[in-house]
């Protein structure tokens, strides 16, 4: 990824995705753009320490705040990250919320809560960043989703969650078919049991339930699904779009 300039987004949280890619697309070279809507000046000076101890002071390292489910301000980020780099060669959208509320409990305002947050963000980013991907015919895309969408919910997500990560799939496979043609690239993690704040949700004989179910007998690392978003962003995986990776230990083999 050495001189590639990255867009991830949903950075802000110390245990997560988006915090673990960044570091470690720094550590391979990019240019990173952090973004998240809770990136504030004190968040912006953690993770900038982070990249420079895995890759240096001249890294080229930025944080911005963006709210992705204001598309203006999608389209705002892009046009900042192109006039401060004159390029953009990948987005990665670990962005979202998760909420387990069952159907029948989930009313109007939490619906679009979890639907705006999941989809609509992930729509808004990927217009945004396709405008400029157009234009170079070049750039890849990576939206992390979950195995809730391929399940149809699961441990923490409710069919809203599910439907919304659904959504991400559907419309990232419809990006690869659209766009492939320019030489742009679409596709989607799915994670599962990743080690992140989202498992504090379970007591300890609740995890050690369902970990005991999981082939691999661990939770993941968020480094590990990271590794799948790198993979996927790079050019190791030039010939893949349109494509899902799970990273779920195996608890979901089909």
């Amino acid at each position: 990824m050495k001189g590639k300039t990255c867009v991830i987004v949903g950075t802000a949280s110390s245990r997560g995705i988006g915090n673990a890619a960044v570091e470690l697309f720094a550590e391979h070279g990019a240019r990173v753009v952090a973004v998240d809507i809770s990136m504030d000046d004190q968040t912006a000076e953690r993770i900038a320490a982070a990249v420079k101890q895995k890759a240096g002071g001249d890294s080229g390292f930025s944080a911005m705040r963006c709210d992705i489910v204001n598309a203006g301000e999608c389209v705002q980020l892009f046009s900042d990250v192109i006039a401060r780099y004159g390029t953009i060669d990948s987005l990665v959208n670990c962005a979202g919320v998760v909420s387990g509320l069952g159907l029948l409990e989930i009313g109007a305002a939490e619906y679009d809560r979890v639907i705006d947050a999941n989809l609509r963000g992930a729509f808004n980013l990927c217009q945004s960043a396709l405008k400029w991907f157009r234009e170079q015919k070049s750039g890849t895309i990576v939206n992390v989703a979950s195995l809730a969408a391929q399940r149809g919910g699961g441990l923490l997500g409710g069919p809203h969650y599910a439907a919304a990560k659904g959504g991400v799939i559907s419309l990232t496979r419809s990006i690869a078919r659209e766009f492939g043609p320019l030489g742009i690239r679409a596709n989607v993690v799915c994670p599962a049991m990743i080690g992140t704040s989202m498992l504090d949700k379970f007591s300890e004989e609740r995890f050690r339930q369902i970990i005991s179910a999981i082939p691999l007998q661990r939770a993941g690392l968020a480094s590990e699904a990271a590794g799948a978003c790198l993979f996927l962003a790079s050019e190791l995986s030039g010939y893949v779009t349109g494509a899902t990776l799970d990273v779920n230990g195996g608890s979901h083999i089909h």
